[in-house]
């Protein structure tokens, strides 16, 4: 195994929080949602939400007054969930949801501190949507069902109109999203990339001395391991990496523990969770970005592939 002290990668801060779309200043106005239920659901979340994702739900309302939540589960099987439960009161109907986590609520089993879930799909294989630093990571799968062709192209008449009222861009990468990516100092397992502050004398990241095949064979060695001394042993290299990290921290490049200990989470065994608890904690507490440590801390402590909807009876 080579040394830890690889060449740093160029690259930027990027703020928690990108807004989902680009916009064309003095054309998007505030949606109409209360400012006491945007206050309600930026204190569960303790996030701030784009105007977009308001926007977005005055317009499901235009759809279905009666039922916003539901009204794409007819034409796409889609449902709005996570802090759209909150605009719809479904909080309201659980008793002690003042006690729930709702960073948990729709937390998937790969679903990073970063990303929030506002729209879920198929139950069977998990599909969901939501927003990255609040860019919307996934898109929908080309439909070849007349009747559902239809009511879909009017739903995008509907859509595609609205966002040009409002200013908003529906490119699938917006300007922000082209942005952030030049920023991005490594891919990590996700694909989403890594985005952490690197100063003018190249401080604030350094590579893995793993690459991210090498890190995958170890981590299946890992798992695929006959015994527990077997896989002690596989653990070696792992713990290597570990100490170089401690390196990094004390030379602030932090960005070497966030990409181990993300690579080591979106594996997703259960055996790199101790390790993944010990490096991501820490590496985003040394970036300042504490909530999103709070938020792996209590996903790691209680991670599971049910039950992510918090607010089930």
């Amino acid at each position: 195994m080579v040394g830890g002290g690889g060449k740093r990668r160029p690259g930027g801060d990027g703020p928690q929080c990108e807004k989902a779309v680009a916009m064309k200043k003095g054309k998007c106005c505030e949606a109409a949602v209360p400012s006491d239920l945007r206050k309600e659901v930026e204190s569960h979340y303790r996030l701030s939400l784009p105007e977009d994702f308001y926007h977005f739900w005055m317009f499901c309302e235009g759809l279905a007054p009666e039922q916003p939540a539901d009204s794409l589960s007819a034409s796409l099987g889609l449902r709005l969930v996570g802090p759209y439960d909150i605009l719809a009161g479904k909080h309201k109907m659980k008793k002690k949801s003042a006690s729930l986590n709702f960073n948990l609520h729709w937390r998937f089993y790969y679903d990073p501190p970063e990303f929030q879930t506002i729209i879920i799909g198929d139950c069977k294989t998990e599909f969901h949507m939501g927003y990255f630093r609040l860019f919307l990571m996934k898109k929908l799968k080309e439909v070849t069902d007349k009747k559902k062709t239809s009511l879909l192209k009017t739903i995008d008449e509907k859509l595609t109109e609205a966002a040009r009222e409002l200013g908003f861009s529906l490119e699938q990468r917006t300007v922000k999203m082209k942005q952030r990516d030049k920023k991005v100092v490594t891919k990590t397992f996700h694909g989403a990339g890594l985005v952490v502050p690197v100063d003018k004398n190249d401080v604030g990241y350094r590579e893995l001395p793993e690459t991210d095949a090498s890190l995958r064979r170890i981590c299946r060695t890992i798992v695929e391991a006959p015994s527990d001394a077997e896989r002690l042993k596989a653990f070696a290299p792992v713990q290597e990496m570990m100490t170089y990290v401690q390196f990094a921290n004390d030379e602030c490049d932090y960005g070497m523990g966030l990409e181990l200990g993300m690579d080591l989470f979106c594996h997703g065994s259960h055996y790199f969770h101790k390790v993944a608890g010990q490096l991501l904690p820490l590496a985003y507490n040394l970036l300042k970005r504490n909530l999103f440590a709070e938020i792996i801390e209590a996903h790691l402590a209680d991670r599971s592939r049910e039950d992510v909807d918090q607010l089930a009876a």
